[in-house]
């Protein structure tokens, strides 16, 4: 048997010994991840210098740069070992997590199916079908109450809507001639209208010709004093 095998087949003997918890272990292997991480920043360090050795000495010590050279190897093959070890570690980790996420999210699940059943202990099908029953028949109640109260009370609904329309049609004729009686009329001039001067066809001659400012104030005159009759036959309508 191979030391390998009786290294694994010892630590699997031991009963004393518990398992670790899936925390401890996913602490332990980011702590390796980390310190592999290190030692691939080294190894990377060491195959540069080791490259600059070889470029330095070149031909003219060829025996340090083979040695240089060897020396790269052999790190790159420690680094190709390590990016090996890190990809495995990582694959644990992740399936470790996951194991982890599906044991707590089973024990959830367990938890609140026990609560669940906890709850519906107490709860009766009739008495629920009675309970939504009643729900259903007071919301219909209140339903037709409020459909009662958005109806339109009938007051006035016997009046003849042409009878309303004549008295207010009178109301507004009453205001207005208390509107009429309100107004001042101008006074009418006592005096008589002088009469025109009688036409003497003698003197049709001599008598001189009227100006044209004469002619518009004259016309201007009958046509306020025209107004003036117009407005005095409209109020006394």
């Amino acid at each position: 048997m191979s030391k390998l095998g009786k290294f694994f087949k010892g630590g699997g003997s031991s009963k004393s010994r518990a398992a670790p918890s899936p925390q401890e272990a996913l602490a332990r292997l980011r702590e390796t991840e980390e310190m592999l991480g290190k030692k691939q920043e080294y190894l990377e360090n060491r195959i540069q210098r080791e490259l600059s050795l070889a470029k330095k000495h070149g031909t003219q010590n060829k025996r340090a740069a083979l040695q240089a050279l060897k020396r790269k190897k052999r790190f790159e093959k420690q680094l190709t070992q390590i990016d090996g070890t890190l990809s495995t570690i990582e694959f644990q980790r992740e399936a470790l997590e996951n194991s982890h996420t599906n044991t707590e999210v089973l024990k959830n699940m367990g938890m609140a199916a026990k609560a669940m059943k906890a709850v519906h202990e107490n709860m009766d099908l009739n008495k629920i079908d009675d309970l939504m029953q009643e729900i259903t028949e007071q919301q219909d109640i209140a339903q037709e109450i409020s459909e009662a109260f958005s109806q339109r009370v009938g007051f006035g609904a016997d009046f003849d809507e042409d009878e309303l329309m004549a008295e207010l049609e009178e109301l507004e004729q009453e205001e207005l001639n208390k509107k009429m009686t309100n107004i001042r009329l101008p006074n009418v001039p006592s005096s008589s209208l002088p009469a025109p001067p009688e036409r003497v066809p003698g003197r049709m001659a001599s008598m001189p010709s009227s100006t044209p400012r004469t002619r518009a104030a004259s016309s201007r005159r009958a046509e306020e004093e025209e107004d003036d009759i117009k407005q005095l036959a409209a109020w006394a309508t």
